[in-house]
């Protein structure tokens, strides 16, 4: 979102014509939300869309956000929306915005059924030796594992199944460019992750709670694989201000299912027309 540009029309349409056409329960914006000055007014103009459409929303930082306002004052700002589900995290760790929503059963109301993890990827490192950009911290990790472990003894000793959300991929993303099996688009011609293992994905796997992770960043990039029996996945970028975007502006959709560690995904354009090349394989991109 750039104030003042006039294709900042075209990324409000896009995302009130996603919201008319999916009514979701939850919108998850992951990064690189407004992107110049002034940024006040771009927050204040993104939150209305939420505002006025009466949608719970949370937002996890990207590498560009804080260049323009601080972390502690988009948070500080986003608060104050009824709308908004997130918090501002813990002041220990690294990053804002790190937080775990709940989602509690539709019969059992008091129950959480599932959990999504929100997670603050950093923006930029001093040493290029590890890529021109961050990642999700130990601290962050040791955070999400304490948590992770305090939602599995609630629940009986089983994890709670679990999405996460956050902006610059894992390095593990380049593994799965190689596997041959991903759905979607793949135009980046490569994926911006830091050069480091910073041993999230590994925690995932150890914690068994972490069905799918989305990411934003790659502009190009919409696809997803099945990797190590955990789905890794882009959203669908949703602004006009950039530039490079050669897709059409849209979401991802995910509908997670009650009772199951199972969910279904897909891609919705702004058109209102459903990426059928994800649609059809979306049986394929279940966690069983």
């Amino acid at each position: 979102w750039t104030p003042e540009s006039p294709k900042c029309a075209e990324t409000a349409a896009t995302i009130r014509a996603v919201l008319a056409s999916e009514h979701p329960d939850l919108a998850i914006l992951t990064g690189d939300v407004v992107t110049d000055d002034p940024a006040l007014k771009g927050w204040v103009d993104v939150v209305n869309i939420f505002n006025e459409t009466q949608t719970p929303f949370v937002v996890t930082m990207g590498n560009h956000d804080a260049e323009y306002m601080t972390r502690d004052d988009i948070y500080d700002f986003l608060l104050k929306s009824p709308y908004y589900v997130g918090a501002k995290g813990p002041a220990d760790i690294m990053g804002c915005g790190n937080c775990v929503i709940p989602v509690y059963g539709s019969q059992r109301k008091g129950t959480v059924e599932a959990l999504l993890y929100c997670l603050d990827s950093n923006d930029y490192q001093p040493n290029k030796l590890y890529g021109a950009y961050d990642w999700i911290h130990f601290n962050q990790i040791e955070w999400y594992r304490r948590q992770s472990a305090g939602f599995t003894v609630a629940n009986g000793g089983k994890p709670v199944p679990a999405l996460a959300f956050f902006h610059i991929p894992l390095i593990e993303y380049n593994e799965i460019r190689s596997d041959g099996k991903t759905y979607g688009n793949d135009k980046e011609g490569g994926v911006a992750a830091a050069n480091i293992n910073s041993g999230m994905f590994s925690s995932f796997l150890d914690m068994k709670d972490v069905m799918g992770v989305f990411v934003g960043h790659d502009h190009d990039n919409d696809y997803a694989v099945m990797w190590k029996g955990i789905l890794l996945a882009y959203g669908r970028f949703t602004g006009g201000n950039t530039e490079y975007n050669h897709l059409p502006n849209g979401a991802r959709i995910i509908v997670l299912d009650e009772g199951a560690r199972t969910f279904t995904s897909w891609i919705r354009q702004k058109e209102g027309a459903v990426s059928l090349n994800c649609m059809k394989t979306s049986l394929n991109l279940i966690h069983g």
